[in-house]
């Protein structure tokens, strides 16, 4: 994320911040470490085609950049296959939630919108089928609440499954149960 948005705006931002903020930056490893990056080494991001990592002609990532190890220490092949799962689903967890809510907010009210927006909007893993057809698909909506009050009591309240969600679990319902598309909705009705 920090390559496309620049790593010279990340640099620019903390700085500013921490000025604002009348923090002294000197002693903050990450600073120092993202001010070497950027001011030393000239790796601004994507858009150079350099930062964490290296881009081929097409601004694709092609590997994380070998010479971070000159810096700091990067473990990339050390990841056992259950951390890997776990991780996994800490990232579409914790994506699905926000999508619930929005949901509750009234933002998104069909799934299959919700499904395409996840995956083209922000990159949602495709495989899934967005975040509503992992919840509903992957999951099912028991076990998916069931996991992020799991996570929610290792790691804090931004895993906390909304009231939304609780209520699906308790009636059985899918997103597209819940919240079929507007045509199918209307029949049901009838």
């Amino acid at each position: 994320m920090s390559d496309s948005v620049g790593l010279d705006t990340a640099l620019k931002v903390t700085r500013a911040t921490a000025e604002a903020a009348g923090i002294d930056l000197q002693s903050d490893d990450r600073t120092q470490f993202l001010a070497w990056l950027v001011e030393d080494q000239e790796r601004v991001g994507r858009k150079a085609g350099k930062g964490f990592y290296d881009y081929n002609e097409k601004g694709k990532p092609e590997r994380l950049w070998p010479d971070l190890n000159s810096r700091l220490e990067v473990k990339v092949d050390e990841c056992p296959p259950d951390l890997k799962q776990h991780l996994k689903n800490r990232f579409l967890v914790r994506q699905a939630i926000e999508v619930a809510r929005c949901f509750e907010e009234g933002v998104i009210t069909d799934a299959r919108d919700a499904d395409i927006g996840s995956i083209l909007a922000w990159g949602f893993a495709p495989y899934t089928g967005g975040c509503c057809s992992y919840v509903d698909l992957v999951w099912g909506i028991k076990e998916f609440v069931a996991e992020a009050d799991r996570l929610a009591a290792k790691y804090g309240e931004r895993f906390e499954p909304p009231a939304l969600l609780r209520d699906m679990a308790e009636k059985g319902e899918g997103f597209y149960d819940r919240f079929p598309p507007a045509g199918k909705a209307e029949k049901a009705a009838a």
